[in-house]
Parts: structure tokens; sequence; C-alpha cells
């Protein structure tokens, strides 16, 4: 079998990547290999410390946060979330999702919290982007998902998401995530602390997530890789440098994707995840059932294969996807995490303990995992 140490060097080799660090654990020790630079220049090897943009692996840690609230006794599983979203108290529907924006039905239901975590609220995504109501989405909420800096401060935010009807009922559908941003609306409403106040005290500290957060300080930026799409032409295209859009604090801090992060600190939340929501020194951040809740599929057959652009062989828990039809080895049952469109991706295996994590600084260009990813499951499959 392919070592990790040569699977992530063929990788850069062959320039899929500039750079990657990976971290799988087998028999309760974490095997960790960085590779490569952290910009097509060469001149910053990459290493185990590296910092990159973690994009839509950010949903699990806000997920957390939501449950956290749910066990503090302040937001519960079948609430409304009009009494802190007054904005979708009373939503309007596409009467087809196909039709008109302005051709709408009242929703038969209130949107719950168990619709946000589960991201069938009625907003979101699949695979036809040109409905209308998906759209206005884009148009005015969404923008560039790989930079959360270009949406307004919440409150904006959701004044113009209420001016977008739902694209399907609420319950009905797995749209993806719009409802990942509402989750970090709903803490900072919920708790009284903004949402990067609240994951700082609540997980990140507690877990010792320090090179975690929503901006990267100056005396880190060192560490700090490039972050690349690749154009028309196949050829890597700078899109973000160190000093680029995390050097602040944005006005809309995203749940659905606008954290950085390290290996080692993605690996700390994966640790609690399999620990039954304990820190490394018997601290308890959430209960065994809210981890059991979060890591567990919630859909409907309709609702995975009606999401299967995203959803491969999987079904979606509170902020990740669950696999539940393996295709091997790139699906292991019971698996939960998910995949960054910057390039990253994590996840856990609670039935093996397992934790696997990659990270690179290449954007994906589909929502189907590129090959490394692959490969890289490939090898974590058969440690």
């Amino acid at each position: 079998m392919t070592g990790l140490h040569e699977l992530l060097e063929s990788s850069v080799d062959d320039g899929s990547v500039p750079g990657a660090v990976a971290l799988v654990t087998r028999g309760g020790r974490a095997e960790v290999v960085a590779a490569g630079f952290a910009d097509v220049e060469h001149t910053t090897p990459m290493a185990r410390d590296s910092i990159f943009r973690i994009a839509s692996i950010t949903k699990p840690i806000g997920a957390a946060a939501v449950m956290m609230l749910i066990e503090d006794g302040v937001i519960a599983l079948d609430d409304p979330v009009g009494r802190w979203l007054p904005e979708l108290a009373a939503p309007k529907v596409v009467r087809t999702p196909d039709g008109p924006i302005d051709d709408v039905v009242p929703a038969a239901r209130p949107i719950t919290v168990f619709d946000l975590l589960s991201s069938r609220a009625g907003y979101g995504f699949t695979s036809d982007f040109a409905q209308p109501a998906v759209a206005a989405l884009f148009d005015e909420v969404q923008r560039d998902g790989l930079f959360p800096q270009l949406l307004p401060e919440p409150d904006a935010w959701m004044a113009a998401l209420a001016r977008i009807p739902l694209v399907y009922q609420p319950g009905e559908a797995w749209l993806y995530n719009t409802t990942s941003e509402l989750h970090g609306v709903l803490v900072a409403r919920a708790s009284g602390r903004s949402l990067p106040e609240f994951l700082a005290e609540r997980i990140f500290e507690p877990l010792g997530m320090a090179d975690t957060g929503f901006v990267v300080p100056a005396a880190k930026r060192d560490r700090f890789t490039s972050s690349y799409r690749r154009d028309s032409d196949g050829k890597l295209v700078l899109i973000d440098q160190p000093d680029g859009r995390w050097s602040s604090m944005p006005a809309f801090p995203s749940a659905a994707g606008g954290l950085v992060s390290t290996v080692d600190d993605w690996y700390a939340f994966g640790r609690m995840l399999l620990t039954g929501g304990t820190t490394a020194d018997g601290r308890s951040l959430l209960s065994a059932e809210s981890i059991r809740l979060m890591t567990t599929d919630h859909l409907t057959q309709w609702q995975r294969e009606f999401g299967k652009l995203f959803l491969e062989g999987q079904g979606w828990g509170f902020g990740g996807s669950v696999d539940v039809a393996p295709i091997d080895p790139w699906n292991v049952a019971g698996r939960y995490g998910w995949v960054g469109g910057s390039g990253t991706m994590a996840h856990v295996v609670p039935s093996t303990g397992q934790i696997a994590i990659l990270f690179t600084q290449v954007a994906m260009d589909s929502p189907v995992p590129p090959p490394l990813m692959r490969d890289f499951w490939r090898y974590a499959a058969d440690a």
C-alpha cells in the first residue's frame, strides 16, 4: 500500500496541489504528514502547523455550537426559529421550485431548529442553480462561498434573506449551505454573544484550538497558506494570500465556511466527537446524546437522492454528512464529516474511532471530491 507521505508527495509532484497536510489515526495514534509548499513560488515549506481556510468543514463546528445552546436550555430542537430569527417567523414558499419568485404560498408550518440543523429549512441549493429562488439566494446572500467576507453584517443579511421565498416547504427537502449560515446567526442572537466570542469560549479554548478562528493575526501569517483555484486552462490562480481577506474580522462570521484552522486543531474537535463530547482533560462540552444526534443521518431516501449532487452514498446529520450506503473504499458506514470547497476534508468514524483530515489550498471545482481526496480516503480506509 502506498504510504501517506508518498501519496501527498505524488500529488505535489504532478502539480495537483502546491502542498498538503494530512492526519490519520490508527490504533489510537495519529500519523501526520506535511508535503510541498504553502505557495506556488515554493517560498514557504508546508508544515504540520500550517493554517488553512477550511471552508465548509466549519459546518460541524457551527452545528456543535447550536447543540450547546440546546443543552443549556436556551433553545430546543422543536422550537420555531422565529423567536430568535423574526425575519423567518412567517416565511413564504414558491408555489413550484421552478416557478417565478413572486408566485408564493405561506409556509405550511414554522421553520424549527431541527430544520436548520438537518439542512431542511427550505433555503439552499442542490443541482438546479437556475431555479429563480435559488438564483436569488446567490445574487443576494450567498455570493462567493469561498469568501464570506463579502457578506454584510448579520442583521442586513437576514433582512435580505427574508425577502427571498423558500424553495421548498420546511422539512421537505435537503438543501445545501444556507441553513449553516443561519446556525451562526441563531447562536449569536440566542446567546447574546457574537459567534466568534461564543466559539472561542465554548469550543476553541476548552479544546486548545489556538489557531482556529475567523481572522489570522499578523503574528501567525507566516504559517497561513495561500489559496488557489484552477482556471479554464488548468493553471493555478491565486485567489487569496496570507495578508488578504482573513486579515481582519469579517462583518458576517460565517458558520458555513468562515473559519481557518490547522489539522491538529480540527483533530482536537474530532476527538471530542469521538469521546462523547469531552475534552482531553475530561471536561464535558457536549453530551453523548448530542453527539449521537449530530452524527446520525436524518434524511429520507428521497431527500438523499434529491441531494445527490453533494451526497454520494451519504445522508446528513447536523452540520455534516453521514455515510449510509457504503461505496467501498470511498465511503465507510457511519462516517461523519464533510469537505470544504477550499480543498479540505475532515471526518470521524464513530464505530472505529478513526479520524482522517486532509488540508490542501486548491479550491474544488465541483462538489465531487477530486482524486487526491478519494485516494486519501482509500488510504485511511485501509489504515
